[in-house]
């Protein structure tokens, strides 16, 4: 399960996703995921669907291996679903003994369960498609108006990549620890909730330590470097905007436009009927 986490890794290709500005796959993914909560109907989410599959295909990052970071979440998408199935009022459909599902309920875990596919997914092809590098320079970019008022935005971006880099790192490492535990006897699978709790110690107890670790081996390597962020700092690859960038943002107004309208019209068009 912990090999299923794809959040954080970058997966090496040469696709026109790959190649696009990192500020042009942030703000893309930021408005995609934003736009997914203001969505009434099933039109909306049928064309944020298709958005996606076309990046996903134009990303050339398999869809199985996209597929696979949602294995995740299975446990959280069904507990969603669970509540606002039975928990919304509304007209009743079925009735099993105290159980009731609704109309509005069977329609709102629809709508969360794709909202929180598309979610996941949708940051999955902006980490998939995007080193941690690009990733840093693209946030201290859209971040730079924050200058002005005297906010760290180099350290900042810097904390966020170097986090969401050590992801799949920490969960290779958590496996690891986990596998030399069961090795030597360990159990973390039977007993009640405290004994599970309890099990765990010996896996969080190496793995904070190891944390400890490479956080510190990190900063002595940037010290060593004589690293220093912030201003009057080069880059040997800077960020400029190309033709291709403009046509993704053409195409995520294009996205938005149509997806908003269309939601509203065929709301509408049901209201009316």
């Amino acid at each position: 399960m912990i090999r299923d986490i794809t959040l954080g890794q970058y997966y090496q290709t040469d696709s026109v996703i790959h190649r696009l500005d990192p500020r042009v796959k942030l703000v893309t993914t930021i408005i995609y995921i934003i736009s997914l909560f203001f969505f009434k109907g099933i039109a909306g989410y049928a064309i944020a669907g298709l958005f996606l599959i076309i990046a996903i295909k134009l990303s050339k990052v398999p869809f199985r291996y996209m597929i696979k970071g949602m294995k995740t979440i299975i446990f959280l998408l069904m507990i969603t679903v669970i509540f606002n199935l039975f928990m919304t009022p509304g007209d009743i459909i079925i009735s099993l003994w105290i159980f009731k599902i609704t109309r509005q309920g069977l329609k709102t875990a629809i709508y969360m369960a794709l909202r929180l596919c598309f979610l996941i997914i949708g940051s999955s092809v902006m980490t998939l498609t995007t080193t941690p590098n690009q990733l840093t320079d693209g946030m201290e970019k859209l971040m730079k108006p924050l200058k002005r008022f005297k906010i760290p935005i180099h350290e900042i971006s810097m904390m966020m990549s170097i986090a969401l880099r050590f992801i799949p790192i920490l969960m290779e490492e958590t496996d690891k620890i986990m596998k030399a535990q069961l090795a030597r006897g360990a159990d973390f699978e039977s007993g009640n909730i405290i004994k599970k709790a309890k099990s765990l110690v010996p896996l969080l107890v190496p793995l904070f330590i190891s944390s400890f670790r490479r956080a510190n081996d990190l900063a002595m390597a940037m010290e060593a470097r004589c690293y220093r962020g912030g201003e009057h700092r080069t880059k040997m690859k800077p960020l400029c905007y190309k033709k291709r960038d403009v046509l993704a943002y053409i195409c995520l107004i294009i996205y938005l436009f149509a997806s908003i309208s269309l939601d509203i019209i065929v709301i509408r068009l049901f209201t009316l009927m």
